[in-house]
């Protein structure tokens, strides 16, 4: 079985855009229908259609979960911040 880099999809894709798919697939000596099937994932996928060997095609939403899992860190953080400020003050207007 043959693999192609990530870049090497990317640049027929966007040929086979340009010229056609039949002519970039017999100019670049790989099947139609492969490469049918790299313009289909660009199509559904966009930028994470290619991923490459070994890595897992991250989604829109597994972006948006990231994000919202590091800003709960942040906000998590920063009440602990204030909680411990409150205690601060607390003790202090005892004294």
């Amino acid at each position: 079985m043959v693999t192609y880099e990530k870049e090497f999809k990317e640049q027929a894709v966007k040929m086979a855009g340009e010229v056609g798919a039949p002519k970039t697939a017999q100019d670049l000596g790989i099947p139609k229908d492969t490469l049918y099937g790299w313009i289909k994932k660009a199509r559904m996928h966009g930028e994470y259609a290619h991923v490459g060997s070994g890595n897992k095609r991250q989604t829109r939403a597994d972006e948006e979960t990231a994000r919202l899992i590091k800003r709960n860190k942040e906000l998590e953080k920063a009440n602990q911040i204030l909680k411990d400020a409150l205690s601060f003050f607390v003790v202090s207007q005892k004294r």
